[in-house]
C-alpha cells in the first residue's frame, strides 16, 4: 500500500506526521453532543441549523424524552439528531448507527420515536386555510405571481418509492412505471408551505382519482372553502379546481395556461425541496404504513424549515414529461375556467 505521504517534500515528512498525529490546538467534538459540530456541518448532516434543531428538540421533548438516563439512555437531542440524519441521508440504519456510534436497534427506535412524534403535529403545522384573513393573504400571494385570481392552493401528487410489500393488497402499490410507491397528494401555498397532505394512497391510484376520494375534495365540493385550487393536466377541471387547456387556442386560452403554469409552480418547488432535503424519501425500505408515517413526518419538518426560513436545498424543477394521462371518463366542469378566461385573460 502506497504511503499517503509520498507526495510530500522529504524534509517535511516528520513534521507532517507529528502534526497529523497530535493535531495541535484542535478541539475534539463531544460525542454526547451532536450540536458540537460547526453550523455548516449541522446543515449538511441534519438539514437544519443549530437553532432549528433546538426548536425541534423542544417541540418533541414531551413525546420522546427518557425520564431517566439509566442504561445510558439517549438524550432528546441525540434522539432527534439520529432521526434527522436518517431523514437527510436515507442511508441504511447500520450506516447511520456507525456514524453516530450506536447499534442498529437504537437507531431504529430513535427514528420511530421521532417520526411518530412529528406525525402528531400534522394538524398543527399542516392546515388548509379557512379563516378570512389568512385566506385573503394566500389569495393575494398567488395573484401576485401571474394575475391568477381566487387561488387557495396549488395541488399535485408525488410518488415516493417503497420496497415491494408482501401480503394481500401488495399489488395496489405497483405504479404505472412498474415500481412500488406511495402516491402522496399535497397542496401548498405561494410560499411553499404545505397546507394539505394525504399519504394513504398506493402507487396504482391515478392523481385525479386520489383527489376525488380525498377529504379536501369533499369539503370543496360542499362549498366549505371560498376559492379554487390550481392543478396540472392530470386532473379533471371542476368549478373548484382549475386545470390547463390541453389544446389551447391562441390568445386568452394560451394566456390562461401560461398564468396557470406559473401559479402552480410552488407545488413543483415544494415537492422538489421535500425530496432533496430529505433523501430518505427517494427510497423508503419499510412497510407501506411506516412509509406513510415517515412521509407525513417529513412534510411537518418541511413546514418547520420553511416557516423558520432554514436554508432551502437547490433543486431542478421537474417538467411535465411524466404527467399521468387524464382519465377522460372523469366528471369535467369547465364553466369556472371559462369564466376566469373571459374575466381575466380576454
Amino acid at each position: 500500500m502506497a504511503s499517503p505521504f509520498l507526495d510530500e517534500e522529504p524534509v517535511a515528512i516528520d513534521a507532517l506526521i507529528i502534526r497529523r498525529a497530535f493535531q495541535v490546538g484542535k478541539k475534539l467534538r463531544d460525542r454526547q453532543d451532536p450540536l458540537a459540530y460547526p453550523e455548516s456541518l449541522l446543515l449538511q448532516r441534519y438539514r437544519f441549523s443549530r437553532d432549528g434543531i433546538i426548536h425541534i428538540c423542544n417541540l418533541l421533548a414531551p413525546h420522546i424524552e427518557c425520564p431517566t438516563r439509566r442504561n445510558r439512555a439517549l438524550t432528546t437531542t441525540q434522539t432527534v439528531c439520529i432521526a434527522l440524519r436518517f431523514f437527510a441521508s436515507g442511508r441504511f440504519l447500520y450506516t447511520v448507527g456507525d456514524a453516530e456510534n450506536l447499534v442498529k436497534s437504537s437507531v431504529s427506535r430513535s427514528i420511530r420515536k421521532v417520526y411518530l412524534a412529528l406525525k402528531t403535529f400534522l394538524s398543527v403545522y399542516i392546515v388548509f386555510p379557512k379563516h378570512s384573513p389568512r385566506v385573503q393573504g394566500i389569495k393575494d400571494a398567488f395573484l401576485a405571481i401571474a394575475g391568477f385570481p381566487d387561488v387557495l392552493g396549488a395541488l399535485d401528487c408525488a410518488h415516493f418509492h417503497i420496497k415491494a410489500p408482501s401480503g394481500p393488497g401488495a399489488g395496489a402499490f405497483l405504479n404505472r412505471k412498474g415500481s412500488h410507491s406511495l402516491n402522496v397528494q399535497m397542496v401548498c401555498d405561494a410560499s411553499c408551505v404545505i397546507t394539505n397532505v394525504e399519504t394513504k394512497w398506493p402507487g396504482s391510484i391515478h392523481d385525479s382519482n386520489a383527489f376525488r376520494k380525498s377529504e379536501l375534495y369533499q369539503e370543496l365540493d360542499q362549498g366549505q372553502h371560498d376559492g379554487v385550487l390550481v392543478g396540472d393536466g392530470a386532473y379533471a377541471c371542476t368549478q373548484f379546481l382549475m386545470t390547463p387547456f390541453l389544446n389551447p387556442d391562441p390568445g386568452p386560452q394560451t394566456q390562461y395556461n401560461a398564468a396557470l403554469a406559473k401559479t402552480r409552480a410552488p407545488i413543483d418547488i415544494t415537492i422538489g425541496q421535500l425530496k432533496e432535503r430529505f433523501q430518505c424519501l427517494k427510497m423508503l425500505r419499510v412497510a407501506p404504513d411506516r412509509a406513510q408515517d415517515i412521509v407525513a413526518a417529513c412534510t411537518v419538518l418541511h413546514n418547520i424549515a420553511t416557516m423558520r426560513k432554514e436554508r432551502a436545498p437547490d433543486i431542478v424543477v421537474q417538467s411535465d414529461d411524466n404527467l399521468e394521462p387524464l382519465h377522460t371518463d372523469l366528471p369535467h366542469d369547465a364553466a369556472g375556467r371559462e369564466h376566469i378566461v373571459n374575466q381575466y385573460f380576454s
